[in-house]
Protein backbone atom coordinates (compact mmCIF):
# COMPACT_ATOMS: atom_id res chain seq x y z
CA UNK A 1 0.00 0.00 0.00
CA UNK A 2 0.93 3.67 -0.21
CA UNK A 3 1.70 4.14 3.33
CA UNK A 4 4.30 1.17 3.09
CA UNK A 5 5.85 2.67 0.07
CA UNK A 6 6.13 6.17 2.05
CA UNK A 7 7.49 4.91 5.05
CA UNK A 8 9.51 1.88 4.51
CA UNK A 9 10.16 0.72 1.05
CA UNK A 10 10.77 3.58 -0.69
CA UNK A 11 13.00 5.12 1.85
CA UNK A 12 14.98 1.76 1.65
CA UNK A 13 14.95 1.68 -2.32
CA UNK A 14 16.02 5.49 -2.29
CA UNK A 15 18.37 4.75 0.27
CA UNK A 16 20.40 2.32 -1.29
CA UNK A 17 19.84 3.03 -5.19
CA UNK A 18 19.47 7.28 -4.72
CA UNK A 19 18.49 8.63 -8.18
CA UNK A 20 18.11 5.58 -9.60
CA UNK A 21 15.65 3.83 -7.21
CA UNK A 22 12.50 4.68 -9.72
CA UNK A 23 14.29 2.19 -12.44
CA UNK A 24 14.73 -0.98 -9.89
CA UNK A 25 13.02 -3.58 -11.14
CA UNK A 26 10.27 -5.09 -8.56
CA UNK A 27 11.56 -8.54 -9.69
CA UNK A 28 14.50 -7.65 -7.52
CA UNK A 29 12.60 -6.73 -4.34
CA UNK A 30 10.57 -9.78 -4.91
CA UNK A 31 13.54 -11.93 -4.59
CA UNK A 32 14.93 -10.23 -1.61
CA UNK A 33 11.76 -10.93 0.26
CA UNK A 34 11.15 -14.39 -1.28
CA UNK A 35 14.85 -15.45 -0.03
CA UNK A 36 14.10 -14.00 3.60
CA UNK A 37 10.38 -15.07 3.91
CA UNK A 38 11.32 -18.76 2.79
CA UNK A 39 13.74 -19.32 5.68
CA UNK A 40 11.10 -19.01 7.86
CA UNK A 41 8.99 -21.64 6.80
CA UNK A 42 6.76 -24.41 8.60
CA UNK A 43 9.32 -25.83 11.68
CA UNK A 44 11.14 -22.76 11.55
CA UNK A 45 10.34 -20.18 14.04
CA UNK A 46 12.69 -17.54 13.13
CA UNK A 47 15.59 -17.09 10.86
CA UNK A 48 18.90 -18.79 11.83
CA UNK A 49 22.05 -16.54 11.44
CA UNK A 50 25.44 -17.94 11.43
CA UNK A 51 28.82 -17.22 11.73
CA UNK A 52 32.23 -19.00 10.52
CA UNK A 53 34.46 -18.08 13.82
CA UNK A 54 37.62 -16.81 12.22
CA UNK A 55 35.56 -15.41 9.07
CA UNK A 56 35.46 -16.28 5.31
CA UNK A 57 39.12 -16.02 5.67
CA UNK A 58 39.85 -19.73 6.70
CA UNK A 59 38.18 -20.27 3.78
CA UNK A 60 40.19 -18.32 0.99
CA UNK A 61 43.64 -19.97 3.39
CA UNK A 62 41.90 -23.39 2.45
CA UNK A 63 41.23 -22.90 -1.42
CA UNK A 64 44.30 -21.51 -1.10
CA UNK A 65 46.12 -24.28 -0.17
CA UNK A 66 44.39 -26.53 -2.23
CA UNK A 67 45.15 -24.66 -5.34
CA UNK A 68 48.48 -25.06 -4.36
CA UNK A 69 48.81 -28.46 -3.91
CA UNK A 70 47.25 -29.57 -6.64
CA UNK A 71 50.00 -27.41 -8.52
CA UNK A 72 48.39 -23.89 -9.25
CA UNK A 73 50.06 -21.08 -9.01
CA UNK A 74 48.46 -17.49 -7.04
CA UNK A 75 49.57 -14.40 -8.06
CA UNK A 76 48.97 -11.33 -5.79
CA UNK A 77 49.77 -7.73 -6.20
CA UNK A 78 49.33 -8.38 -10.13
CA UNK A 79 46.85 -5.57 -11.47
CA UNK A 80 46.03 -7.10 -14.79
CA UNK A 81 45.99 -4.47 -17.61
CA UNK A 82 44.71 -6.50 -21.20
CA UNK A 83 43.57 -9.81 -22.22
CA UNK A 84 43.87 -10.52 -25.67
CA UNK A 85 44.40 -13.33 -27.97
CA UNK A 86 47.77 -14.18 -29.05
CA UNK A 87 49.73 -15.55 -32.17
CA UNK A 88 48.86 -19.06 -31.40
CA UNK A 89 45.09 -18.42 -30.53
CA UNK A 90 45.87 -18.92 -26.46
CA UNK A 91 44.67 -15.81 -24.61
CA UNK A 92 47.31 -13.31 -23.14
CA UNK A 93 47.33 -11.66 -19.85
CA UNK A 94 49.27 -8.30 -19.61
CA UNK A 95 50.12 -7.72 -16.61
CA UNK A 96 51.68 -4.65 -14.65
CA UNK A 97 55.37 -4.71 -14.19
CA UNK A 98 56.21 -8.09 -16.26
CA UNK A 99 57.81 -7.87 -18.79
CA UNK A 100 56.12 -10.70 -21.13
CA UNK A 101 52.48 -11.66 -20.93
CA UNK A 102 51.15 -15.23 -19.56
CA UNK A 103 49.62 -17.09 -21.95
CA UNK A 104 46.45 -19.15 -21.14
CA UNK A 105 43.96 -21.38 -22.28
CA UNK A 106 41.03 -20.01 -20.73
CA UNK A 107 40.58 -16.26 -18.60
CA UNK A 108 37.63 -16.31 -15.86
CA UNK A 109 37.79 -12.23 -15.61
CA UNK A 110 35.72 -11.75 -12.48
CA UNK A 111 35.76 -7.95 -12.78
CA UNK A 112 33.08 -5.65 -12.66
CA UNK A 113 31.84 -4.91 -16.02
CA UNK A 114 32.30 -0.96 -15.77
CA UNK A 115 36.03 -2.72 -16.58
CA UNK A 116 36.05 -5.20 -18.64
CA UNK A 117 35.99 -3.11 -22.12
CA UNK A 118 39.02 -1.49 -21.43
CA UNK A 119 40.80 -4.10 -20.14
CA UNK A 120 39.56 -6.71 -23.52
CA UNK A 121 39.77 -4.42 -26.07
CA UNK A 122 38.83 -7.37 -28.57
CA UNK A 123 35.15 -7.71 -27.67
CA UNK A 124 32.60 -7.43 -29.82
CA UNK A 125 30.61 -4.25 -30.37
CA UNK A 126 27.07 -6.28 -29.39
CA UNK A 127 28.58 -7.46 -26.28
CA UNK A 128 30.35 -4.23 -25.29
CA UNK A 129 27.30 -2.61 -25.64
CA UNK A 130 25.54 -5.08 -23.05
CA UNK A 131 28.47 -4.18 -20.72
CA UNK A 132 28.40 -0.60 -21.41
CA UNK A 133 24.19 -1.08 -20.38
CA UNK A 134 25.14 -2.13 -16.70
CA UNK A 135 25.20 0.42 -14.22
CA UNK A 136 26.47 0.09 -10.77
CA UNK A 137 26.76 2.28 -7.44
CA UNK A 138 30.05 2.21 -4.96
CA UNK A 139 29.50 1.02 -1.31
CA UNK A 140 31.20 2.58 1.67
CA UNK A 141 31.34 0.99 4.67
CA UNK A 142 33.04 2.67 8.09
CA UNK A 143 33.77 -0.15 10.88
CA UNK A 144 33.92 1.41 14.01
CA UNK A 145 35.27 -1.04 17.47
CA UNK A 146 33.41 0.85 20.12
CA UNK A 147 33.97 0.30 24.26
CA UNK A 148 30.38 -0.22 24.59
CA UNK A 149 27.23 -1.10 22.30
CA UNK A 150 25.62 1.40 20.72
CA UNK A 151 22.15 -0.41 20.91
CA UNK A 152 21.07 -3.98 21.29
CA UNK A 153 19.43 -4.47 18.00
CA UNK A 154 21.98 -6.76 15.04
CA UNK A 155 20.28 -4.98 12.00
CA UNK A 156 19.02 -2.04 11.87
CA UNK A 157 17.80 -0.33 8.43
CA UNK A 158 17.28 3.44 8.49
CA UNK A 159 14.93 5.02 6.75
CA UNK A 160 14.71 8.48 7.51
CA UNK A 161 16.09 10.16 4.43
CA UNK A 162 18.02 13.58 6.45
CA UNK A 163 20.44 10.68 7.74
CA UNK A 164 23.63 9.80 5.75
CA UNK A 165 23.56 5.91 5.97
CA UNK A 166 21.16 3.39 4.99
CA UNK A 167 22.55 0.08 7.78
CA UNK A 168 23.72 -0.19 11.21
CA UNK A 169 24.78 -3.93 11.36
CA UNK A 170 26.26 -3.93 15.09
CA UNK A 171 27.89 -7.80 14.24
CA UNK A 172 28.79 -8.06 17.85
CA UNK A 173 25.13 -8.49 18.69
CA UNK A 174 24.97 -11.33 16.00
CA UNK A 175 28.45 -12.86 17.82
CA UNK A 176 29.39 -12.10 21.15
CA UNK A 177 31.81 -9.75 22.08
CA UNK A 178 33.71 -12.32 24.06
CA UNK A 179 35.32 -13.10 20.64
CA UNK A 180 36.30 -9.61 20.15
CA UNK A 181 38.37 -8.62 23.32
CA UNK A 182 35.02 -7.62 24.59
CA UNK A 183 34.70 -5.04 22.04
CA UNK A 184 31.55 -4.04 19.97
CA UNK A 185 32.05 -4.24 16.33
CA UNK A 186 29.78 -1.62 14.43
CA UNK A 187 29.50 -1.28 10.74
CA UNK A 188 28.18 1.32 9.07
CA UNK A 189 27.24 1.30 5.41
CA UNK A 190 25.83 3.01 2.86
CA UNK A 191 25.70 3.56 -1.13
CA UNK A 192 26.19 6.47 -3.80
CA UNK A 193 26.89 6.84 -7.20
CA UNK A 194 31.10 6.71 -7.25
CA UNK A 195 31.75 10.02 -7.84
CA UNK A 196 29.67 10.95 -4.55
CA UNK A 197 31.44 13.35 -2.59
CA UNK A 198 31.41 10.98 0.71
CA UNK A 199 33.23 8.90 -1.42
CA UNK A 200 35.79 11.52 -0.93
CA UNK A 201 35.84 12.25 2.60
CA UNK A 202 39.24 11.23 4.59
CA UNK A 203 37.92 8.50 7.44
CA UNK A 204 38.72 11.03 10.43
CA UNK A 205 35.90 13.31 8.52
CA UNK A 206 33.40 10.33 7.56
CA UNK A 207 33.54 9.72 10.89
CA UNK A 208 32.76 13.47 12.12
CA UNK A 209 29.70 13.29 9.85
CA UNK A 210 28.03 10.56 10.99
CA UNK A 211 28.29 11.05 14.52
CA UNK A 212 25.36 13.29 15.31
CA UNK A 213 23.46 11.03 13.57
CA UNK A 214 24.33 8.02 15.77
CA UNK A 215 23.37 9.54 18.50
CA UNK A 216 19.69 9.84 17.13
CA UNK A 217 20.04 5.92 17.22
CA UNK A 218 21.44 6.22 21.24
CA UNK A 219 21.66 9.46 22.45
CA UNK A 220 24.29 8.75 25.15
CA UNK A 221 26.65 7.96 23.03
CA UNK A 222 29.98 9.31 22.77
CA UNK A 223 32.93 9.86 21.05
CA UNK A 224 35.05 8.57 23.86
CA UNK A 225 33.34 4.92 22.68
CA UNK A 226 34.88 4.64 19.77
CA UNK A 227 38.58 2.90 20.02
CA UNK A 228 39.42 2.99 16.34
CA UNK A 229 38.06 2.64 12.94
CA UNK A 230 38.25 1.85 9.20
CA UNK A 231 36.69 2.85 6.40
CA UNK A 232 36.31 0.48 2.99
CA UNK A 233 35.06 1.56 -0.43
CA UNK A 234 33.86 -0.19 -3.77
CA UNK A 235 33.35 1.69 -6.85
CA UNK A 236 31.22 -0.74 -8.30
CA UNK A 237 29.68 -3.03 -5.15
CA UNK A 238 26.02 -2.74 -6.50
CA UNK A 239 24.79 -3.95 -9.76
CA UNK A 240 21.32 -1.38 -10.42
CA UNK A 241 19.27 -3.88 -11.92
CA UNK A 242 16.56 -2.52 -13.94
CA UNK A 243 13.30 -4.02 -15.60
CA UNK A 244 13.86 -6.59 -18.49
CA UNK A 245 17.90 -7.29 -16.97
CA UNK A 246 17.50 -10.90 -17.79
CA UNK A 247 17.38 -9.79 -21.33
CA UNK A 248 20.56 -7.21 -21.08
CA UNK A 249 22.69 -9.40 -18.83
CA UNK A 250 26.11 -10.23 -20.72
CA UNK A 251 26.34 -14.00 -20.86
CA UNK A 252 29.24 -15.41 -18.90
CA UNK A 253 30.96 -16.71 -22.28
CA UNK A 254 32.22 -13.88 -24.29
CA UNK A 255 32.90 -13.34 -28.18
CA UNK A 256 36.65 -13.67 -27.05
CA UNK A 257 37.78 -17.44 -27.60
CA UNK A 258 38.18 -18.86 -23.94
CA UNK A 259 37.28 -15.49 -22.36
CA UNK A 260 34.47 -16.02 -19.74
CA UNK A 261 32.97 -13.61 -17.31
CA UNK A 262 31.90 -13.98 -13.83
CA UNK A 263 30.61 -11.44 -11.32
CA UNK A 264 27.93 -10.23 -9.47
CA UNK A 265 25.93 -8.53 -11.65
CA UNK A 266 25.48 -12.09 -12.96
CA UNK A 267 23.64 -14.01 -10.22
CA UNK A 268 19.85 -12.18 -11.22
CA UNK A 269 17.54 -12.19 -9.38
CA UNK A 270 19.47 -12.74 -6.42
CA UNK A 271 21.46 -10.04 -4.49
CA UNK A 272 25.13 -10.32 -3.91
CA UNK A 273 25.94 -12.99 -1.35
CA UNK A 274 28.87 -15.34 -0.80
CA UNK A 275 26.89 -18.65 -1.55
CA UNK A 276 25.33 -17.03 -4.68
CA UNK A 277 28.74 -16.42 -5.66
CA UNK A 278 30.27 -19.85 -5.04
CA UNK A 279 27.22 -21.08 -6.96
CA UNK A 280 28.42 -18.82 -10.66
CA UNK A 281 32.10 -19.92 -9.30
CA UNK A 282 31.08 -23.73 -9.81
CA UNK A 283 28.63 -22.78 -12.84
CA UNK A 284 31.53 -21.27 -15.31
CA UNK A 285 33.68 -23.29 -14.25
CA UNK A 286 32.16 -26.32 -15.74
CA UNK A 287 31.75 -24.17 -18.80
CA UNK A 288 35.24 -23.72 -18.83
CA UNK A 289 35.63 -27.59 -17.91
CA UNK A 290 33.37 -28.20 -21.29
CA UNK A 291 35.48 -26.01 -23.72
CA UNK A 292 32.89 -24.55 -26.22
CA UNK A 293 35.25 -21.81 -26.77
CA UNK A 294 33.92 -18.52 -28.55
CA UNK A 295 30.41 -19.03 -27.73
CA UNK A 296 28.25 -15.82 -26.54
CA UNK A 297 25.03 -18.75 -25.47
CA UNK A 298 25.19 -18.56 -21.43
Amino acid sequence: GDRGVEVVWGPLLRGKFGPSAGEVSMAWLWSKMRLRFGSRGRGMQREQLGYMEGSFGLVVDALAEKIRDSGGRILTRSLVERVQVGDGGRLEVDVHRRDEPLAFDAVIAAVPFSGLPEMVPGLLLSYASQVNGIGYLAAQCLVLVLKRPLSPVYWLNISDPDIPFVALIEHTNLVPSVHYGGKSVLYISNYSHYNSLSLKLRPKELVARYLPHLKKVNPEFDTQWIERYYVFREEAAQPIVTPHYPERMPAHRTPVPGLYVANTAQIYPEDRGMNYSLRLGLRVGRMVMEGGRGETGD
